[in-house]
């Protein structure tokens, strides 16, 4: 190889390095009351993906059984006003939720398909996937587009569980970015310290 070819080469690593560098960059936006909030910008995106860490006092597979009654999760997941499970086929679920928006935003809703994955440390994850098209619109709702995340429970020690929710999402439609930026911070908090409030009062 000349010269030429590998100053090309390196210069290309370079000015790729700092790209990829970025784009894996996560920022702490929140941390009170045991619970940190991270945002990333993502490439393409107006709307920046959130990851929500927290531990809570309780067995895995209580916080497990939160999450499995679709219905009830409603109760402590941001902003949801209904949810439903539409199929469960093996380790796969296909769910159906309403979400509450501030007047003059046009409610949403979104399908997002749940594979579960168990690991052999005893850990779940619980990818998420949005499949907008999985069943007709309604029309008094836009849909949300597009579902990218995953929940992860990992065991800890004392019996405690430590929870991460990642989602990227793309709302569909036109959301202000004051709305945006607010519900990047609030969904995994406030989705989290419900979930925390409910598996320890249990």
């Amino acid at each position: 190889m000349g010269l030429w070819s590998r100053l090309l080469g390196i210069g290309l690593v370079l000015s790729v390095a700092p790209v990829v560098t970025a784009e894996e960059q996560w920022v702490l936006a929140k941390d009170e009351e045991g619970i940190q909030v991270y945002l990333k910008a993502v490439p393409g995106s107006s709307y920046k993906a959130y990851r929500g860490v927290a531990t809570i006092q309780a067995d895995l597979a209580k916080v497990r059984a939160l999450q499995e009654d679709v219905a009830d999760a409603c109760g402590w997941v941001h902003e949801c006003r209904s949810q439903k499970l539409l199929k469960h086929e093996g380790a796969q679920a296909w769910t159906y939720t309403q979400f509450n928006t501030p007047w003059p935003v046009t409610p949403r809703d979104s399908i997002v398909k749940v594979t579960t994955h168990e690991s052999g440390d005893g850990s779940l994850r619980r990818d998420l996937e949005g499949v907008p098209t999985y069943q007709d619109k309604n029309d008094d709702f836009v849909r949300v587009s597009k579902v990218d995340g995953f929940w992860l429970l990992e065991s800890k020690a004392a019996g405690n569980v430590q929870v991460t929710y990642q989602v990227h999402t793309e709302p569909g439609g036109s959301v202000p970015s004051w709305l945006a930026n607010k519900f990047v911070v609030e969904a995994p908090f406030n989705t989290l310290k419900a979930l925390r409030e409910r598996a320890e009062a249990e």
